[in-house]
């Protein structure tokens, strides 16, 4: 059994109001092209399908566009697909039984009520069946029906909940299970602050991480198909596996090597892993350096460029060139060069001295900035006086 895990396309994304529709058909079409050489016998995307829980006209078009070149290029593969954090779960329930029959299963809601079940597909080969358990972004507010509440009446953590639903399954352990899921999984032994740092600008982060799930309940299953954090990486062992995104959506993942995980199943325990990796129309780059230095980079890339000039720039003349240099120029910025030294207490005279505690904070600063500090002071002085 020959899989594709997937998450976290984002459709509808702009980075910095730059549109990046062009970029996303472009990754899209890379996917089905690697789906029609390699052709899987599944295809999961784990969440966050959408941008946007109400997507844009043309953000639907593009995910229309994907999945129909993707079943023509698979026409016997079934297309799995939950919803995640960003996605309405309702909206992507639409037509669920009457796609399902086309092969193309898109599970927006988790079990609501006490008859209701994860939501499993079932696909058979040489070794027997292989259960997919495809489970949305799950808030505690929407199972409460399904999994209760505390002694006090309250909803579960996000923890107890996910525990909760998944145990009402009835996971055979004999077999082989896949679990689909979108939510934040925290490895044994590694603190939510830890994981943090893993995660990128354009995720959601809630306060006191109370989103956080521990990774052992994902135990039962022998491959878990995560989708929420951007950045590709294996949470406890290999086989929980966040994909990442198949296109950087934030400048903090500049430089993220980028790829579909390829998973193949053979007889219960024998699991292959293999990224197949993406290559996009357009990088995400920062570049850091003097003007000058930077201006030779010039590429077509979506740059972020840091300045560490010294001296001062012509602010129109700088953006000017950079603009001519990077036609997608997403911002610039300015390192601070000057830091001020807090390692010694100030003295009383200085502290009653307003040009000696303001070059203090500067730092160092050449005799024409203390003239035009000195001169400044006079002025504010001058005004007080009158």
């Amino acid at each position: 059994m020959k899989f594709f895990h997937l998450s976290d396309l984002h459709i509808g994304l702009k980075l910095m109001n730059r549109d990046l529709r062009e970029d996303q058909e472009y990754i899209l079409e890379e996917i089905v092209r690697l789906a029609a050489k390699e052709r899987p016998d599944a295809v999961l995307v784990a969440g966050d399908i959408y941008d946007r829980a109400v997507p844009s006209a043309e953000a639907v078009e593009i995910f229309d566009g994907f999945v129909a070149r993707l079943t023509s290029a698979l026409p016997q593969a079934e297309v799995m697909m939950i919803s995640g954090n960003h996605d309405s779960g309702p909206r992507l329930d639409c037509f669920r039984s009457v796609l399902a029959r086309q092969h193309v299963h898109m599970i927006g809601t988790p079990p609501e009520t006490e008859k209701e079940h994860i939501a499993r597909v079932v696909l058979e080969d040489e070794h027997g069946p292989v259960h997919f358990y495809l489970l949305p972004f799950v808030k505690p507010s929407v199972v409460k029906n399904v999994v209760g509440c505390d002694e006090n009446g309250n909803n579960l953590s996000y923890d107890a909940s996910l525990r909760r639903l998944i145990g009402r399954e009835e996971i055979n352990g004999q077999e082989r299970n896949v679990l689909v899921s979108h939510q934040f999984y925290l490895p044994a032994g590694m603190k939510a602050e830890e994981m943090d740092r893993l995660r990128t600008d354009a995720e959601i982060r809630t306060v006191g991480n109370i989103d956080q799930v521990g990774a052992d309940v994902l135990a039962p299953f022998d491959y878990a198909a995560l989708g929420h954090i951007h950045r590709p990486m294996a949470v406890g062992n290999e086989y929980r596996r966040y994909c990442g995104t198949p296109l950087a959506c934030s400048v903090s993942e500049a430089g993220q090597q980028k790829g579909v995980v390829m998973v193949e199943m053979g007889k219960k325990g024998d699991i292959r892993l293999s990224v197949l990796p993406l290559q996009p129309l357009r990088q995400v780059r920062v570049i850091r350096g003097e003007l000058a230095d930077v201006l030779k980079e010039r590429c077509g890339d979506y740059v972020t460029v840091i300045l560490t000039d010294r001296t001062d720039l012509n602010v129109a003349d700088m953006r000017d060139r950079l603009r001519e240099a990077f036609p997608c120029l997403l911002e610039i910025r300015r390192e601070n060069v000057r830091t001020a030294d807090y390692s010694g207490s100030a003295s009383t005279e200085k502290l009653q001295d307003p040009f000696a505690l303001c070059c203090s904070f500067l730092g160092e600063i050449d005799e024409e900035e203390q003239a035009i500090l000195q001169d400044v002071i006079n002025t504010v002085r001058g005004g007080e006086d009158r």
